[in-house]
């Protein structure tokens, strides 16, 4: 069997399944996801399309153990999520799922490298092997030359390039990022959307990218389009 088919043949990293979500609005409820279903494999970059108020983040946020749904599954490495314990939860979010926002909330206070190196601090590693594993990810992202250097330092495009090794320093399974270069001009978004996209192949996560700029579609091995709370495929052109 080859390498190709081997991985076709295992189950989604990230599976969601008839997910539900509806807030109270006015004297009824406003329905934002209506039975979304969702598969993501290992290396895979999906991207999420639709206007604001679509239910990306929502989407997201089901998706990241953030937002309890009101009803539906959610599958992360053939393990159903929803029930388990809250702090079971947020071992599978603290351990499997890297995120990436608008804003890298960075911490001013300290360098490149320390700002990547944190997760691997909290979660108990040592500062000389957290340092070796962040100092990986940022030369990956061509920052190999910038590690010393604190977040106003930075470019608004260099900034959000550490925050995307923030999110994967961990070695997680799925990356979800909400408008990852909604902040940034249209020629460095397309670097950091390209040095995004480089560190999820070597990396093998399986990506889900919400964002509003169909520009950045190219990078896509698929196209989902929020309809009627639901993600939809979108036919090819």
């Amino acid at each position: 069997m080859s390498e190709e088919t081997s991985e076709a043949t295992k189950d989604p990293v990230l599976r969601l399944r008839n997910i539900t979500r509806r807030y109270p609005s006015g004297d009824g409820f406003l329905e934002v996801l209506n039975g979304a279903d969702l598969e993501i494999n290992a290396g895979e970059f999906v991207g999420l399309i639709g206007p604001s108020g679509s239910g990306k983040s929502t989407l997201l946020h089901a998706a990241g153990l953030l937002e309890r749904p009101d009803d539906g599954e959610v599958w992360i490495e053939g393990q159903e999520c929803l029930s388990l314990r809250d702090g079971e939860r947020t071992a599978v979010r603290r351990n499997g799922i890297g995120f990436v926002y608008q804003f890298h909330h960075l911490l001013p206070e300290f360098t490149a490298l320390d700002n990547v190196a944190m997760p691997l601090r909290i979660a108990g590693q040592g500062a000389r092997s957290a340092r070796k594993e962040a100092a990986r990810l940022l030369d990956i992202m061509g920052l190999s030359d910038r590690v010393k250097h604190q977040p106003s330092q930075l470019s608004g495009g260099e900034q959000q390039r550490v925050a995307i090794a923030r999110a994967l320093v961990n070695r997680p399974r799925i990356l979800l990022a909400d408008e990852p270069t909604g902040n940034l001009d249209p020629n460095t978004s397309a670097a950091v959307f390209q040095s995004l996209f480089d560190l999820v192949r070597i990396e093998r996560v399986a990506a889900l990218v919400a964002t509003h700029n169909h520009d950045l579609q190219t990078y896509m091995d698929r196209i989902l389009v929020m309809q009627d709370g639901k993600p939809v495929t979108k036919n090819p052109v």
